[in-house]
């Protein structure tokens, strides 16, 4: 950039920089677009067998989905408590206790029958 004694570039220097890095060529557009298979690969291997995390709500990530669980101001501060006292994160409590709650009700409903 050539500077001019004003504070704004003149109008020709602006029009050189405005340009540069803005644009991707196609190529680059399209190699964003494609799976990064060392990144997939990779974060496979982190994954626990048979505990499929998931993303997003509603989107899954191996055999697992999201729901979105809204609490009350009391209740969401309640949880928070519970899972520092446990040493673990309030979604990770919160998970535990559903899986758990389904397996009760799995087992009694299979009782009743």
């Amino acid at each position: 950039m050539l500077f001019t004694g004003r504070s704004r570039p003149s109008d020709d220097t602006a029009d050189e920089t405005a340009n540069v890095g803005r644009h991707r060529t196609e190529g680059q557009a399209q190699e964003e677009n494609l799976p990064d298979h060392e990144l997939e690969s990779y974060l496979a291997a982190l994954a626990p067998e048979g505990d499929a995390e998931t993303t997003g709500s509603g989107r899954r990530f191996g055999s697992a989905q999201v729901f979105q669980l809204r609490l009350p101001l009391m209740a969401n501060e309640q949880l928070r408590e519970l899972a520092a006292y446990h040493q673990t994160s309030p979604m990770a409590l919160a998970q535990e206790w559903v899986l758990q709650r389904l397996e009760w009700e799995s087992q009694h409903l299979h009782r009743r029958h």
